[in-house]
C-alpha cells in the first residue's frame, strides 16, 4: 500500500523548505488501469468457475472462484493496493487453498478484469456486493479474509454481514494513522496532513467494534507500510473473546502467509470456525 505522495516529503531540508502541508486524496491510495493497458494472460486452473457481479451503476466485477471437493468453508479474499488477480492468482490462491478451502476472488473495479471507475464508496459497497453474491452459493460460510487495502473492505463488510470469520492481514487502523505512520519523525513535526473526509471516516478500530464473528489479525515484524503496531490496534479494538493475533517477526507487508509457521496457525483458525 504505498503512498507515493509523501516522497516529497520524506527529507528534513524538504519539510523546512515548503513541504508543510500535504492533501490525500483518494487518488492517493486508487490506482485504477489506465485505459487499454495491456491485461496479464487470463488466469485459468483446474476447477475454476468464473464469477461476475453486475452493479446499479453498469459496472461489473469480475472474479474466480477455486473450488475443492468436499470444502466445507469458502474464503472470500480482497487483496491489496495493485492487486490483480490473472497477475496475482497463480501464486496466490494455492496458498488460502492449502488449507482445504473454496477461495473466491475478484478483481476491483477499474482493475484486471473489473470495469468501472473506483472511489471509497464505490469499493466499499461493491466489496458487500461481492460477499452476498459468494454467500448465495454457500449461505453462511464465507470466509472474509482482507490483505493490505484489502484489510479494510474486509473489515467493512464483517461490521455490516453475518459472516462466519474474519482474517486482517498486515492491516491498519485508519487511512489517517497510515499514512501519520510513513512520515519520518523528523519531518513530522514540521508537516500538517489534510485528507479527504471521504478518507478520514474509514476506520477499522470502529469496524472491528461492531464484529460478530471470531477474528484473526496478522501482523507482520517487518513490515513498513502498514507496521504491526496498527495491526495491534485494530486486534484490541475488537470486543470478542474469539479473536486471535497471529505476529510473525520475520515476515514482510506482502509475503506474511508464507512465513515460518503462518500457514498451519492460519489453517488452524480456519478450520476451527
Amino acid at each position: 500500500m504505498r503512498l507515493p505522495l509523501l516522497a516529497a516529503c520524506m527529507s528534513f531540508s524538504l519539510a523546512l523548505t515548503g513541504c508543510a502541508s500535504i492533501r490525500v486524496t483518494e487518488a492517493h491510495f486508487l490506482k485504477p488501469d489506465a485505459p487499454g493497458t495491456i491485461q496479464a494472460e487470463r488466469y485459468a486452473a483446474d476447477g475454476i468457475t468464473e464469477l461476475s457481479v453486475v452493479r446499479p451503476d453498469g459496472a461489473v466485477l469480475n472474479g474466480v472462484l477455486l473450488g475443492q471437493p468436499g470444502a466445507r468453508t469458502t474464503i472470500l479474499y480482497y487483496g491489496g493496493n495493485m492487486f490483480h488477480l490473472d497477475q496475482h492468482a497463480q501464486a496466490l490462491l494455492p496458498v488460502l487453498a492449502a488449507c482445504g478451502t473454496n477461495v473466491a476472488v475478484f478483481d476491483y473495479r477499474g482493475y484486471g478484469r473489473s470495469s468501472g471507475k473506483p472511489t471509497v464508496a464505490h469499493m466499499q459497497d461493491d466489496a458487500l456486493a461481492m460477499f452476498d453474491a459468494v454467500d448465495a452459493r454457500f449461505p453462511g460460510r464465507v470466509i472474509v479474509h482482507g490483505q493490505s487495502l484489502g484489510s479494510f473492505m474486509a473489515a467493512h463488510v464483517a461490521a455490516s454481514r453475518r459472516v462466519l470469520a474474519t482474517v486482517l492481514e498486515t492491516t491498519a487502523t485508519s487511512a489517517a494513522e497510515l499514512v501519520e505512520a510513513q512520515v519520518p519523525w523528523y519531518a513530522a513535526p514540521f508537516l500538517t496532513i489534510e485528507m479527504d473526509p471521504s478518507l478520514r471516516q474509514v476506520d477499522n478500530r470502529a469496524a472491528a467494534a461492531r464484529f460478530q464473528a471470531a477474528t484473526l489479525v496478522i501482523a507482520a515484524g517487518r513490515d513498513k507500510m502498514t507496521p504491526p503496531k496498527l495491526g495491534k490496534k485494530v486486534f484490541e479494538a475488537i470486543a470478542r473473546p474469539d479473536k486471535q493475533l497471529l505476529m510473525l517477526e520475520d515476515a514482510g507487508h506482502n509475503d506474511a502467509l508464507r512465513a515460518t509457521g503462518a500457514q498451519g496457525a492460519y489453517c488452524r483458525f480456519l478450520q476451527a470456525v
